[in-house]
């Protein structure tokens, strides 16, 4: 029984151990929100990076989510970790990062259009509600955390597929884990999102994910290897 609530416990660390970043970044997102809705300026600032959004369409996403899910925590990890050396760890780790985030980031993107079909595009509690649900509950544990968990548990392994990753046992050690930081960090964020038009969610997205990329690089690294 100690292996596995050990395995909850990185979970739970990592949660801890960005709860005040994660703080900071929701109440920068509440500050736009806020922004949003009282500062005419500001609205137009964002209805600006909608309507490239609007232009430019997966494109837009894949290529923000490369920069917040890929170059950013690089970059921090080179300036913060490595005082400012780059090694050959940071290209494979681009080399990595680039592809997988960049898809994923085009996949929240459609996920959030779809959400804006079924359940509206309108800052009301009827709406909004149902998409937060939806995201945590069935989107992250269902397709977003496995997929991430398998991704960089294949790049952790050196290419190697996870053994028994269609497994019950498999989703409660690896994946579920994940969900902890993933909650404590997201669903105040989602919640935040979807009270804004679907066409600015994503140009705010990106900058959440940045974050959540460097808590989940974090988990991965400190996660034992199955043998």
């Amino acid at each position: 029984m100690e292996v596995p609530r050990n395995k909850w416990l990185v979970g739970w660390r990592a949660a801890k151990a960005n709860l005040l970043p994660g703080l900071i970044l929701q109440a920068l997102m509440l500050a736009v929100l806020l922004a949003y809705y009282f500062s005419p300026a500001f609205k137009e600032l964002l209805q600006i990076l909608a309507e490239k959004k609007a232009r430019l369409g997966f494109l837009y996403s894949g290529v923000s989510g490369v920069v917040a899910g890929s170059f950013i925590p690089e970059l921090m990890r080179v300036l913060v970790f490595q005082k400012g050396r780059v090694n050959s760890s940071n290209w494979r780790n681009l080399m990595f990062t680039t592809p997988f985030w960049g898809y994923m980031s085009m996949q929240v993107d459609f996920f959030y259009r779809l959400q804006a079909q079924w359940f509206g595009d309108e800052a009301t509690l009827a709406a909004v509600i149902p998409q937060v649900l939806v995201d945590q509950f069935v989107y992250t544990p269902f397709v977003a955390a496995p997929l991430t968990v398998w991704a960089y548990e294949w790049r952790n392994s050196g290419g190697n597929w996870p053994a028994g990753w269609w497994k019950p046992s498999y989703y409660m050690d690896r994946i579920a884990p994940t969900l902890l930081a993933n909650w404590v960090v997201w669903i105040p964020v989602v919640s935040i999102l979807y009270t804004l038009p679907e066409t600015v969610q994503i140009p705010l997205f990106v900058f959440a994910l940045a974050l959540w990329v460097m808590i989940f690089t974090w988990m991965s690294e400190e996660r034992p290897t199955t043998g």
